[in-house]
């Protein structure tokens, strides 16, 4: 049995989805074999805030994936900040590409139930979501995904945020973008 791949995105009508550089430093196509994972995708925390405090910026946007997997390989997201969910996915409108198997595609097992592909892939189906934000939480209602508010990771993780906010702002010295984000949503935590 043949089985479907999902690839997320916030542009319209696209018909061969092209390998790009991600922040692997490889050209890929990166699809999910469950649909849920890659809403997470449909927008950008990094570009959105650059856009909207006005942050001008013509590079390759750093992206931020505030996700990991629990044990069961189930996307759990993350609010390093309050409101992250909120703020970066609300009134936030894309497109889920989908596909068949094919020979393109290769496993990424670090990575729970993604595949990836070195070549452009044609398109099979293209699903509207009109509400970015929305479709995340009814994903977290029918137990497909998990979403741990602000509230309860900063309770227990806040001095890995801060060691982590550092060492990404440190090593960023080549986005502008990414350090203009994080000085926005954390400026308390640096320690430049």
């Amino acid at each position: 049995m043949e089985k479907d791949y999902y690839h997320a995105s916030p542009i319209a009508n696209i018909e061969i989805l092209e390998p790009r550089i991600s922040n692997h430093n490889v050209p890929l196509v990166y699809f999910s074999a469950k649909r849920e994972n890659v809403l997470v995708y449909l927008s950008n925390a990094v570009e959105k805030y650059c856009k909207e405090t006005g942050f001008s910026y013509t590079g390759n946007w750093s992206k931020w994936g505030p996700y990991g997997f629990d044990q069961s390989g189930k996307q759990v997201i993350e609010e390093y900040y309050p409101d992250a969910l909120f703020e970066t996915y609300a009134g936030v409108e894309g497109y889920i590409y989908s596909l068949k198997d094919n020979e393109n595609l290769f496993a990424k097992p670090e990575i729970p139930d993604c595949v990836v592909s070195k070549n452009p892939v044609p398109v099979e189906t293209a699903e509207y979501i009109p509400n970015a934000y929305e479709a995340i939480l009814q994903a977290e209602k029918e137990g497909k995904i998990g979403i741990v508010r602000y509230e309860e990771f900063i309770g227990k993780r806040e001095e890995w945020l801060r060691k982590v906010v550092n060492v990404e702002y440190d090593s960023a010295v080549e986005h502008p973008e990414y350090r203009h984000f994080l000085q926005g949503k954390f400026e308390r935590y640096l320690e430049n």
